[in-house]
C-alpha cells in the first residue's frame, strides 16, 4: 500500500475553485439528450472546470456523434459498448472504466440494455 505522501508527489488533475461537498445525484435535475436511437439523461455538476455526470442511457441507445472529448468513464450498471472510429470496440460492465484524452481517439457509445455511468471530463 502506498503512503499518502508518495501519491501526492505524482502528477494529478488540477482540481481547484470549490470546497468539499457531497452530491445526492437523485436530487440533480436531469437533462435529456436524444441519440441517433434512444435517449441519455445527464445529471451534471460542475466543479471548477471539471464536469462530473451521472448518465443514464435507455435500452437501444446509440450516440448521434463521434466524441473527441476526454473522459474517465465508470460503468455503474448495465453494459456500455464503445466504438472507436478506427473500428475497435470495447465493452464496459459494472465496475469497469475507460480513460481517453481530449482529441486522442474519436469514440461513440451504444448500449442494448439500460446503462448507468459516472463520467468525469
Amino acid at each position: 500500500m502506498r503512503h499518502a505522501s508518495s501519491i501526492q508527489n505524482r502528477a494529478s488533475m488540477n482540481l481547484t475553485g470549490f470546497e468539499f461537498e457531497t452530491t445526492d445525484w437523485s436530487s440533480v435535475e436531469p437533462t435529456r439528450h436524444p441519440g441517433e436511437r434512444g435517449v441519455a439523461l445527464w445529471r451534471t455538476r460542475m466543479f471548477g472546470a471539471v464536469r462530473v455526470r451521472r448518465v443514464e442511457y435507455s435500452a437501444d441507445y446509440l450516440a448521434d456523434h463521434w466524441c473527441q472529448k476526454g473522459h474517465v468513464v465508470l460503468c455503474l450498471s448495465g453494459e456500455l459498448i464503445t466504438e472507436l472510429k478506427d473500428g475497435r470496440i470495447r465493452t464496459l460492465k459494472p465496475g469497469m472504466s475507460y480513460q481517453v484524452a481530449d482529441n486522442a481517439e474519436p469514440h461513440r457509445s451504444r448500449c442494448d440494455v439500460p446503462t448507468v455511468l459516472f463520467i468525469v471530463d
